[in-house]
């Protein structure tokens, strides 16, 4: 009788696999029941026929970002930089907390199923046409493909140093998975399995970070190792790993890169999926799905606070830990003498973590580490085709088919998606590197996806204007740093990007056509934007002053949401990392802050929530 599973790396015993089994049950199996919803129209298979709560379409939102390369993204960073080193996404807290007080609701009214159909009902002519046709083929199917392509090169690593996989064969085990589900259930199926998996993958890195930590001798053990400056790994500057901000003194180069840019550019002047300006992509999708605009405003808020103060901490913490156990890559290959050394980088220190794990838990992280994964994918491969049926196939190659002919052709795409993103992930190494190489080509896009909200004058020229010019200059600066190796740092090229686009697509403001003004006046009439960026078309519209403000939001109270926000957040997140570290008074100050912020934070929803029509 075999008792046990054993691959390269790592021995399964049979608890472990019934756990892996259950999780797989509870995760996937409720999602058959909706094959046959799915399959009644493409509003069902995109947006769930706009019957979403708010408390499931911002599960899904967090679900979906907690992909298997979070983890790792993280303990790269957290390796190379330190804890401050997230600044490099946290920054994005702006961005989110601006689309819950400025966007939520203005997309939720729009009605589109898709955020790329609003370009037709925003913008006017054949510019408005070619747009939504390249960012449907441009984001449904190259930039989807890389992000897949670095969500599986994560699940390629881990299995790698897990059980000694090679790729192909990883790829295979989730393809088939994922490509059932995503075809079969639709966005209905996706929302469910995310709900799902959300609590099974918290509990599998949070047991990740407590064998973690025991494993180095206990969290006072790992706060007194780290607390002294050390060398990053394979050299260089001193880094101080446990504080949450950079040391300006020392490393200012650093803290520009990680810091100031992030926070000063980087969240409003990058286009990056899950944390777009004024939202979009599978953010959009979920709030285009919501029930009411009160479910999408609320959605949007639980996803921000959930991504930003419930997760980080267990990553974190197993990256400090990898600092101690793994201090150089040397290490790692050494205690992996079986891993692809193709695959070899600061990112697999987050999985060659977990062989410390004891029996049941194990099972308990492969399955989350599926479910991290699956959830991720489920969603980018629906979204995905989305946009290349609703916003390619059906608006230019084959109008007037049936719904169910529409539907056959999303399952069909699901499939072609995952195998394009499938042979993608040979080309990547780090989860890092592509974490940069996806904010550089975005660079110089997002305030144009601000701005077009509340200004009349931004036209469909515009951003085809800007996407060519940010890919351009993007690919421009990459090949002058691996070709000609010329020494241009990371947020360098990114400034250099944000300035050649953005110059690009204001011209393009007053140099090129403007939008029709009977799309203009026909757009404000049904989303209402609010701002003196619309007045003239308000007037043209003719809806007085007096109408306008009966109905819209308060531009005032909206800033203070949005300041009170991003400060409750960021002072949750830092109070749990302080109560980690021992420092009780820290921590207590910024609690205070956290409780302020907060009531702030209620009262202005409570004052959002009882303006406006309260569902459409």
């Amino acid at each position: 009788m075999i008792c046990a599973w054993r691959f390269s790396n790592m021995t399964l015993q049979p608890v472990d696999w019934l756990i892996v089994l259950v999780s797989l049950i509870i995760c996937f199996v409720p999602a058959l029941f909706f094959g046959k919803r799915a399959g009644k129209s493409t509003s069902e298979f995109f947006v769930s026929g706009r019957a979403v709560p708010w408390w499931l379409a911002g599960l899904s939102m967090v679900a979906t970002t907690f992909s298997s390369d979070t983890p790792n993204l993280v303990t790269d960073i957290v390796r190379r930089q330190g804890v401050a080193g997230n600044w490099c996404w946290w920054a994005f807290v702006l961005t989110g907390v601006a689309t819950v007080f400025f966007y939520a609701r203005l997309w939720r009214r729009s009605e589109v199923m898709t955020d790329l159909e609003f370009y037709e009902i925003r913008y006017s002519g054949k510019a408005a046409s070619v747009v939504r046709g390249f960012r449907s083929v441009y984001l449904g199917l190259f930039f989807n493909c890389v992000i897949m392509a670095s969500v599986n090169l994560a699940a390629c690593k881990i299995a790698n140093v897990l059980f000694g996989l090679p790729r192909w064969q990883t790829l295979l085990a989730v393809g088939l998975l994922n490509v059932v589900f995503a075809a079969h259930s639709g966005l209905w199926g996706v929302l469910v399995i995310d709900m799902i998996q959300f609590f099974i993958k918290m509990t599998a890195v949070i047991a990740a970070a407590w064998f973690a930590i025991q494993h180095v001798g206990g969290l006072d053990a790992m706060v007194q190792k780290l607390s002294v400056p050390l060398p990053a790994p394979g050299g260089g500057a001193m880094i101080h790993y446990l504080n949450v901000l950079p040391d300006f003194t020392n490393n200012w180069d650093i803290a520009v890169a990680v810091f100031v840019m992030p926070l000063a550019v980087q969240w409003w002047a990058t286009w990056y999926p899950g944390s777009e300006p004024g939202g979009g992509s599978y953010i959009a999708q979920r709030m285009l799905a919501s029930k009411s605009e009160k479910d999408a405003l609320g959605a949007v808020l639980f996803f921000n606070v959930a991504h930003y103060v419930l997760r980080p901490w267990p990553w974190i913490l197993v990256g400090l830990c990898s600092l101690i156990v793994y201090p150089q890559l040397s290490d790692i290959q050494r205690a992996f003498p079986d891993l692809d050394p193709k695959l070899l980088g600061h990112d697999i220190a987050y999985p060659a973590m977990l062989k410390f794990l004891p029996v049941g838990f194990i099972g308990l992280m492969v399955g989350g580490l599926i479910a991290a994964n699956s959830s991720t994918i489920l969603t980018h491969l629906n979204w995905g085709s989305s946009y290349l049926v609703h916003d390619f196939y059906q608006r230019f190659i084959r109008k007037g088919a049936t719904e169910k002919h529409y539907v056959l052709v999303g399952r069909l795409t699901t499939i072609g998606l995952f195998l394009a993103s499938s042979g993608m992930v040979y080309l990547m190494e780090t989860a890092k590197d592509n974490f940069d190489i996806i904010l550089q080509i975005g660079a110089g896009t997002g305030l144009l996806y601000l701005l077009r909200w509340f200004w009349w004058r931004i036209t469909a020229w515009c951003e085809v204007v800007a996407m060519i010019s940010s890919f351009g200059v993007s690919i421009a600066l990459l090949i002058l740093r691996r070709q000609y190796h010329v020494d241009i740092s990371t947020h360098a090229a990114l400034l250099i990007t944000i300035a050649a686009t953005t110059t690009c697509w204001m011209l393009a403001v007053f140099l090129g056509p403007q939008t029709d003004r009977g799309t203009l006046v026909a757009f404000y009439k049904k989303v209402r934007p609010f701002g003196p960026g619309w007045r003239r078309i308000r007037r043209e519209a003719g809806i007085s002053a007096e109408e306008a403000a009966a109905t819209h939001e308060n531009i005032p109270l909206a800033l203070l949401g949005w300041t009170a926000g991003c400060a409750a957040i960021w002072s949750a997140l830092f109070t749990v990392g302080n109560l980690i570290y021992g420092r009780t008074g820290v921590a207590g100050a910024l609690f205070a802050v956290f409780a302020v912020s907060g009531a702030v934070l209620l009262w202005v929803i409570h004052s959002l929530w009882g303006r406006g029509p309260e569902a459409r």
